[in-house]
């Protein structure tokens, strides 16, 4: 019976165990095995052949199964005694159990036992402790009752979770009820020691009342207060009766009164009180706290009824005061009773980051000016700024109007000097510099900005913002804008007066040395107040409240400075401009067609020549510190002169093939002196941008492809259009007309050409707009100028 229910264990065995690789791997490591039984992929037959590897060896087959079945039944031997000695360990483990079991509950036993006794004795301490805080609360023991209320104050929070035991719960009355009198009692003395009104207690304070505030500490914290309260309001009462709104010495001028006297009271509280109230109450900056909240009030109240007498000087006068008291606060306390003392906290303080406070400490030192102006507290942190201060702010309108007045009399003055001293003069240390008046404005801004912060960092900083973008633009229109010369050439567009001009042979007049100077010289101040109001707008964001720093925006007033910049560049190019025209309409007028050899530069390029080397240099030594703005200026005079000179190249007409070699020959010199243009004239030679270069190859490539174009035989004609579709890139036929009036055709072989010439052109890409250009839709400068030209011809006409 016991194999059937082996083998029948053997069987469920075999067909519910599986064994992962990994633990079957982890079994070869702990038992490792060569016996092939014990593989995981063994296998009977690869087994069975290994032992009857031939048919002789079958004659010991019983032997075999012998052995076999004799190591099955030690492995179930083996399996039988493991599964026994599990059941003995599972009876072992109840017994250990039902040991633990009753060690839990000796555990319990005695943990409950020590609580009760714990539990007795607070009951014991707290019962004696009531008792004792009655008896000492009517002797007026304090110094006994504060050491005990604490301790019994503490015990009773044991017994929070007792309190439905009644006996407990009339525990827990009897020390609220002498809690409450503790309260009364102690409020009562303070009040019989330092009544509302009349006289402090003679004699000082006592010893009662100093271990009264001891008790306070253990009570409820609004006693304490009441305690603070109303010490404090006796003594500042004297306070608001000497400086009542009516009295003389509540006025502004004489604010120093105010101040004194609060200097003598704390003193007196040192002396007299010093000792009474716990270090901990900090009650002399609370005397302070309280005397500046109340002096806010007072100021606020008086400015208000007395406002039309209020001036600058008085202003400046009581705010110096009052933030020199406030220093005087942060030094002497720490301003921890700031922050329990509801809706009384004063504002931030400054914001410290701002380097020009940091090199401020000696400018103008001496300055007879700057000793009424309020001067910031040097302690980096100042708890106490604006605590009285902040009553002023509604009055710095009248700080704001003086500044507008100050700085427009200095506008003034700017302008007054310019028109007395005259513009700088070449060859001289102001000969195109920036000019003096301008780092004057901005030492004044300077100055102003940092008074302002000084007095408040709310509106009336927005307020002087406004201010100083007002005579920002004044500066740039008064002093830079008004004194540019003025230019001899309209550069707004065509005038009658400019074409009479141009009818009778007129030479503009150029801009003489001292006056190329000032425009450069106006051109390098607008480069400092455009980057110096940059940090001005950064500094202003830096000095006002954050809450504000999005109204601060000077972009209007850089984009002012930049209008003069670009202006003045503008004026120095077409005065170089203009100086060349002559020479231009000289080359336009010249016989091109019976030109016999040709020789040297044409006269035309040696003036343009001359002009240029004329005006150049001066432009670029006055420019030196901003040269940036004369790259500017030969970019903008290279795209102004390249157009107008390939226009007047096509107004050459009819010209001959010498002509047009010869006019070939002026374009590469023209072209070798705008290539040199930025360091034309100087001793030290200086690549010219690689932006400039570009223009410049690109303008006079296109000219010198105009003039080979002219020279190519137009026979064939086929040859001729491909010649100039890939030379030019230019599929306007307006273009190609002007070619062939520069070659002399005839209206009639201009008409086969034209019609041969559209045929040739490119198709357009599939999607792209159709059009005559090859590359481009927009029309060329050189397109625009021809539209010009044909309105000046008809007015002239008409004219």
């Amino acid at each position: 019976m016991m194999e059937e229910e082996e083998f029948e264990f053997t069987e469920d065995l075999e067909a519910i165990l599986h064994l992962t690789p990994e633990v079957q791997l982890a079994i070869e490591q702990v038992f490792p095995s060569q016996d092939p039984l014990d593989r995981a992929d063994f296998n009977a037959v690869e087994y069975i052949n290994t032992l009857f590897p031939t048919e002789q060896s079958l004659a010991n087959i019983d032997d075999v199964v012998n052995k076999i079945r004799l190591k099955i039944r030690r492995l179930d031997d083996d399996i039988r005694t493991v599964v026994r000695g599990q059941t003995n360990v599972g009876q072992d483990g109840r017994q250990v159990k039902e040991i633990t079991r009753d060690i839990k509950q000796l555990d319990h036993a005695k943990r409950h036992l020590t609580t009760s006794i714990t539990t007795l004795n607070h009951l014991h301490m707290l019962a004696g402790g009531v008792d004792s805080l009655e008896a000492m609360t009517r002797k007026r023991q304090y110094g006994e009752v504060a050491n005990l209320l604490q301790g019994v104050v503490n015990v009773l929070e044991h017994f929070q979770k007792y309190m439905g035991i009644p006996q407990i719960r009339q525990l827990s009355e009897r020390v609220k009820a002498a809690q409450s009198e503790l309260g009364t009692q102690i409020l009562a003395d303070f009040e019989e020691a330092f009544p509302a009104q009349g006289s402090k207690r003679p004699g000082g304070p006592s010893n009662v009342l100093r271990d009264a505030c001891l008790v306070a500490n253990v009570l409820d914290p609004r006693i304490k207060q009441e305690i603070i309260k109303k010490f404090i309001r006796q003594h500042l009462s004297e306070y608001l009766v000497l400086f009542q709104e009516n009295q003389d010495v509540a006025w502004l001028d004489k604010i120093d009164r105010r101040y004194a006297w609060i200097k003598r009271q704390l003193v007196d509280y040192e002396e007299k009180y010093g000792r009474m109230f716990p270090e901990e109450w900090c009650m002399t900056e609370r005397i302070a706290v309280e005397f500046c909240h109340i002096t806010k009030v007072e100021l606020a109240k008086v400015m208000r009824t007395r406002a039309k007498e209020i001036e600058v000087k008085l202003l400046l006068f009581a705010i110096q005061r009052t933030t020199n008291f406030e220093g005087l606060l942060a030094k002497r306390f720490t301003g921890c009773t700031l922050t329990d003392t509801p809706g009384k906290r004063p504002d931030s303080p400054l914001d410290q980051t701002n380097p020009f406070l940091e090199d401020d400490p000696g400018e103008d030192a001496g300055s007879e000016k700057d000793e009424d102006l309020p001067r910031k507290p040097k302690a980096p942190d100042n708890p106490f700024h604006g605590i009285i201060s902040k009553c002023f702010e509604p009055h710095l309108y009248v700080y704001i109007e003086s500044q507008d007045k100050n700085l427009g009399e200095l506008i003034d003055r700017f302008v007054a000097d310019f028109r007395a001293q005259g513009p700088p003069k070449a060859g001289t240390e102001e000969g195109g510099a920036v000019l003096p008046s301008c780092a004057d404005l901005f030492v004044y801004y300077k100055k102003c900005m940092v008074q302002c912060s000084q007095l408040s960092t709310g509106e009336p900083m927005i307020a002087l913002t406004t201010i100083f973008q007002k005579f920002l633009r004044e500066y740039a229109w008064k002093i830079l804008s008004g004194n540019l010369p003025k230019s001899s050439s309209n550069s707004g567009g065509l005038t009658i007066t400019s074409l009479l001009k141009e009818k009778e042979g007129y030479e503009a007049a150029k801009f003489n040395v001292d006056e190329l100077c000032l425009i450069c010289s106006i051109l390098s101040t607008a480069e400092y107040c455009l980057a110096t109001t940059q940090q001005l707008e950064e500094k202003l964001k830096e000095k006002v409240d954050k809450v504000l720093v999005e109204r601060i925006n000077l972009t209007g007033e850089m984009d002012t400075f930049s209008t003069v910049i670009s202006n003045s560049i503008q004026l120095l190019v077409q005065d170089l401009d203009a100086a060349c025209d002559p020479a231009l309409s000289a080359m336009s007028k010249m016989p091109w067609q019976s030109v016999e050899h040709v020789g040297d530069q044409s006269p035309y390029v040696t003036s343009i020549i001359m002009h240029i080397k004329q005006n150049v240099p001066i432009i670029r030594d006055n420019l030196a510190s901003t040269r940036k703005y004369f790259t500017q200026f030969c970019i903008k005079f290279t795209n102004s002169f390249i157009p107008k000179f390939i226009n007047h190249l096509f107004r050459c007409k009819p010209i001959s093939m010498v002509g047009a070699e010869q006019l070939l020959l002026d374009t590469h010199s023209l072209k070798t002196v705008l290539l040199d243009l930025p360091s034309i004239g100087s001793q030290v030679l200086r690549k010219a941008p690689a932006s400039y270069t570009k223009i410049v190859v690109k303008g006079m490539t296109r000219a010198e492809m105009i003039l080979k174009v002219v020279m190519a035989p137009h026979e064939p004609p086929v040859v001729f259009v491909d010649n100039y579709i890939k030379l030019l890139a230019d599929g306007n036929p307006e273009t190609f007309q002007k070619i062939l009036d520069m070659k002399g055709l005839k209206r009639s072989e201009q008409s086969s050409m034209l019609e041969l010439f559209r045929q040739r052109l490119p198709t357009p890409p599939s999607g792209s707009d159709s059009g005559p250009s090859l590359s481009f839709s927009a029309p060329t400068p050189e397109q625009e100028s021809s539209r010009i030209r044909k309105l000046e011809k008809l007015i002239k006409k008409r004219l």
